[in-house]
């Protein structure tokens, strides 16, 4: 294996050919089993790059710009940072933490739709100009603080096939554009474009096409009012299949020609997050404890008993829970699904199981039910596509640690990033050789960012 060293506090592994993720997850597991049980993540930084790419295939000219808040460790910045990718901030600390990576503030929007005072300041003081706003308190708030603001003007999108309602709810009316251009004229705040999001979950690809069609209205609007309109965010919703990400430029692409065509002088961007990290991050889990329970409370409520009642049913804990890297399963269904390390017979029977975080509150299950072979306390178990939502800022509900992360990259991904010129210098200066992957210890193998 070789690797590079990026700052003093982590380091990537460099792989050599032959070399895979489950050997780095193999060697992870073999060391904790003798040091200490923790739960650790394995980023494969070379994901993004890849990822990146077919960004860049598929949906240029339109320039990414990643949500910070889907994973702000430091491997994924750096990485993300080099491929010139821009970032959409929520928080003070998430805008400094992309200038502290040379960041041009022209390439940093702040995209929270309730900012606090004191945070609208910072961005000011900063030179991040470009943010978005929904409405007239927020529009007030802007002005009162931030006089050289750049306002996307954040509009509403329907989805007439979804099946839940949101609690919460941000973006204006076409409507309401108008009031909020008033506004903006008399408060001498600028208006620079439009803002949309299509969620991930949408299954009607039909609400991109009304959304860009009114987006294509407010532009229409801001001439009556004199602004000058030269930036479109179409959002983020991008789940990281190529297959979306195609499906997706095919119904924009033919609107956006004809509604914001290049003569127009109008920057289109999104905002995809999931689509760069989710799929590049596997986190490992260890069971800490076991108890055998009563196959009826085991059970979702409405399911039809149909299991022999001399079947074992069993309940697993493990040292990873909602108030860390699960944090997501609080307000959705987890999106992957447990796979269990150690090797067992393809004949070895399955059991009704489910999975509990270690902090023995009621809200911290993690699967509810799931067929798996019977666990001893120390097995570990899998769970790929973690990179999204569950390494930003976490609770410390119950003295909870964040996993160690081990940073990966396979030396062909590196060749691409170096052959393509897009290698920084500090990642070159850096750049050394390890021997071996196989018994070294985080340090000399692979980042441990805490």
């Amino acid at each position: 294996m070789k690797g590079f060293l990026e700052d003093a506090n982590y380091s990537i592994g460099l792989l050599d050919e032959g070399a895979t993720l489950a050997d780095v997850i193999d060697n992870c597991i073999f060391e904790h089993t003798h040091t200490g049980k923790k739960a650790f993540y394995v980023g494969d930084l070379g994901k993004l790059v890849r990822n990146n790419m077919q960004w860049q295939n598929v949906m240029a000219p339109i320039k990414p710009f990643y949500p910070v808040k889907c994973n702000s460790t430091p491997g994924v910045l750096e990485i993300l940072g080099t491929l010139g990718v821009g970032f959409a901030c929520s928080s003070k600390s998430e805008m400094a933490l992309v200038q502290d990576l040379g960041i041009s503030p022209e390439n940093i929007i702040y995209t929270n739709p309730c900012k606090q005072a004191s945070q609208i300041k910072y961005a000011a003081k900063a030179g991040i100009n470009i943010m978005t706003c929904d409405n007239d308190i927020e529009l007030k708030k802007i002005s009162r603080n931030h006089p050289n603001a750049k306002l996307l003007l954040h509009i509403a999108t329907e989805d007439i096939t979804a099946g839940e309602e949101m609690n919460m709810k941000f973006g204006t009316t076409l409507k309401n554009c108008r009031h909020l251009m008033e506004c903006a004229k008399e408060l001498g705040v600028q208006v620079v474009g439009v803002k949309f999001h299509v969620s991930g979950s949408c299954k009607d690809l039909q609400t991109y096409i009304h959304a860009l069609s009114d987006a294509r209205c407010v532009f229409d609007m801001a001439e009556e009012f004199g602004f000058k309109m030269n930036m479109l965010d179409i959002g983020g919703g991008f789940t990281g299949s190529e297959l979306q990400l195609e499906e997706v430029n095919r119904v924009i692409r033919p609107l956006l020609d004809v509604y914001f065509p290049k003569e127009s002088g109008v920057n289109v961007i999104a905002e995809p997050g999931c689509y760069y990290v989710s799929s590049a991050f596997t986190l490992a889990v260890n069971v800490i404890a076991k108890k055998t329970v009563e196959y009826d409370k085991l059970l979702p409520s409405g399911v039809e008993q149909t299991r022999n009642d001399d079947e074992p049913v069993f309940t697993y804990y493990i040292n990873d829970g909602v108030y860390g890297s699960f944090a997501s399963k609080l307000s959705e269904k987890l999106n992957t699904i447990p796979e269990v390390h150690k090797k067992y017979k393809e004949d070895e029977p399955l059991f009704a199981s489910s999975l509990w975080g270690p902090s023995c509150d009621e809200l911290d299950q993690i699967v509810e039910n799931c067929l798996l072979p019977e666990l001893s306390v120390g097995d570990w178990l899998i769970f790929d596509n973690m990179g999204s939502g569950t390494l930003g800022e976490q609770s410390t509900f119950n003295d909870y640690q964040r996993p160690l992360i081990y940073y990966m990259m396979s030396f062909s991904d590196w060749d691409e990033m170096q052959d393509a010129g897009i290698a920084s210098d500090t990642l070159m200066k850096n750049f050394f050789f390890v021997p071996s992957c196989i018994q070294l210890s985080p340090e000399e193998r692979f980042s441990t960012a805490a």
